[in-house]
């Protein structure tokens, strides 16, 4: 099997006092043809738990889809709103199982009733981490630097948004694989707020 490769794309989470913040980019790439430049990354598996998705997108599509079966079920026979927690533990499950065969990197992020705001990262491999935030895809190493910087504890949901927004847009200034707009999810308690950041809006970014 060939070394595992980070996927084609710029995928993010952050966590604040009452919520998350998902965002990714929108390209999607075929070797180096560009075959959709307005993807969206962000695919919400319940009512406030969404996933970010890097590499293949067939991949990605099919694990989201069988979790989304998953955590329906179990919404349907326990009656209540199902950890984010255990959401991410079954897309563990499926990339751990099958790594030899996927080319999936994963980020799940949300709100339930018994954590409250959590992140999880599951790179390519299929390891599970929880974390304050989460960055995944090509795009990812260019920004390490730029967030370990930025990233504050208690940050508030707007900065949580600027900061998501900032990173990302940075990522896709340098990776050629990362690009298109930027598609974001505020996601609490009460209420999930998508929001598109078209390439005209993005930040002015400041190098050097």
């Amino acid at each position: 099997m060939s070394a595992l490769k980070p996927g084609e794309t710029t995928i993010m989470a952050v966590k604040f006092d009452n919520g998350v913040v998902v965002g990714a980019d929108s390209r999607t790439t075929t070797g180096s043809y560009i075959a959709n430049r307005v993807t969206d990354k962000i695919t919400q598996i319940h009512d406030r738990i969404f996933c970010c998705r890097s590499g293949s997108a067939a991949d990605t599509q099919a694990i989201a889809d069988i979790v989304q079966l998953h955590t329906q079920m179990f919404a349907v026979q326990s009656e209540e709103l199902p950890p984010v927690k255990a959401v991410a533990s079954i897309f563990q499950g499926l990339c751990y199982q099958n790594k030899n065969q996927l080319s999936a990197g994963i980020i799940v992020a949300g709100v339930d009733n018994v954590n409250g705001p959590s992140v999880y990262n599951i790179p390519l491999g299929g390891s599970i981490h929880e974390e304050d935030f989460a960055i995944g895809g090509s795009g990812s190493s260019y920004i390490y630097g730029y967030c370990d910087k930025v990233f504050k504890a208690g940050m508030s949901k707007d900065d949580c948004v600027e900061f998501v927004k900032n990173a990302v847009s940075l990522a896709m200034t340098r990776d050629g694989s990362s690009g298109g707009v930027i598609r974001m999810a505020v996601i609490t308690k009460d209420n999930v707020e998508r929001i598109f950041v078209p390439g005209n809006k993005m930040p002015e970014q400041y190098l050097g």
